[in-house]
């Protein structure tokens, strides 16, 4: 469940706002706007049991001018969500709804994970056979199976991720077991099932997001000495920070208005004269010359600080890209037609 505001997604501020004006007045807004969008409200409902008051007030600013709670709200989301479905449908579609609110509710399989101690996964993971850890890894969320692959030895990140790239789909029921086993040991959740489709070589990609450059490298050039094709097809759902190259200069301009300045220098230290041309010339003059001069005076700084600003810039634009906003091109210069 989100409590930062920044973080919090249009549906999600719907929903938020529809909590708070109560069930009337969301059973009203639900009978003048289409079925996908009362879904996606709906499931976004369903994820706040509790919502703050900053939150409250923050999304409120929004809509309206002023807004303000003193206290903690508990919502009855169940029981809310009930009520203005059964007002706002005829029974079929109200059922309809319904089940589709209890299936979204039922967490992904791994989801608990990023609440438990990565070093506790690791020690975990460090007896389980490599094709284990390599389903494992594909469903957890990618940031803590980042975190957990960069604790492997170079041979191991060799062997596991080889595996994660061929890992195909896997039966709901041997994930669930899994699931159940290590969460019996390490503590929480489960669930039950039907089939549930891995994206092997998605996963991969998710997994090398959040590793170091080294890491990167590593396993691309491992893949790629077993199989040719399948690291080409890695590469090209990568999307790397030279591949900036690729978005046109609409693209580009909305993608600076989303990072600040700082970070562009600083993602900029390491970046190639082609590319650096391409950024100051979707800038004003006078912000590209700032930018310049900042570039040529900044000292010796970590390897590290630069790639973590360069993937600030990457999420930036894939945010764009999410929302429909750009279109960020195939990341080994595809062009659009």
């Amino acid at each position: 469940m989100k409590t930062n505001f920044i973080e919090l997604t249009g549906v999600e501020k719907a929903a938020i706002f529809l909590l708070m004006m109560g069930e009337e007045y969301a059973a009203a807004v639900f009978k003048k706007i289409n079925k996908e969008e009362v879904s996606n409200i709906l499931a976004a409902m369903s994820d706040f049991e509790m919502v703050m008051p900053d939150l409250y007030l923050d999304v409120a600013k929004e809509f309206i001018e002023k807004f303000k709670s003193k206290d903690q709200t508990i919502v009855a989301g169940d029981d809310f969500i009930h009520k203005i479905i059964t007002k706002a449908f005829d029974k079929a579609n109200a059922q309809h709804f319904l089940k589709q609110v209890q299936e979204g509710k039922r967490e992904l399989p791994f989801a608990w994970t990023k609440n438990v101690n990565t070093n506790n996964l690791i020690m975990y993971l460090d007896d389980e056979h490599p094709q284990t850890v390599a389903m494992v890894l594909s469903y957890m969320p990618s940031e803590t199976s980042a975190e957990i692959f960069m604790s492997f030895t170079n041979e191991k990140k060799k062997e596991v991720s080889l595996r994660i790239a061929k890992l195909g789909n896997i039966s709901e029921e041997i994930i669930r077991t899994v699931d159940d086993s290590m969460k019996n040991e390490l503590s929480e959740i489960s669930g039950t099932g039907s089939h549930i489709k891995s994206t092997s070589v998605q996963n991969l990609v998710d997994i090398l997001g959040g590793v170091d450059k080294s890491t990167e490298d590593l396993v691309l050039e491992t893949v790629e000495e077993e199989n040719k094709e399948l690291g080409d097809e890695i590469r090209q759902l990568m999307f790397l920070f030279e591949d900036l190259l690729n978005v046109d200069d609409r693209g580009m301009r909305e993608i600076l208005k989303k990072v600040e300045s700082s970070i562009l220098t600083t993602a900029l230290k390491t970046a190639s004269e082609e590319l650096q041309k391409k950024i100051t010339s979707n800038l004003s003059s006078r912000a590209a010359e700032m930018l310049l001069e900042d570039l040529e005076v900044m000292g010796p700084i970590k390897l590290s600080e630069v790639e973590a600003a360069q993937q600030e810039v990457i999420t930036a634009a894939k945010e764009l890209e999410a929302e429909g906003t750009i279109t960020l091109g195939g990341g080994k210069g595809e062009q659009l037609v």
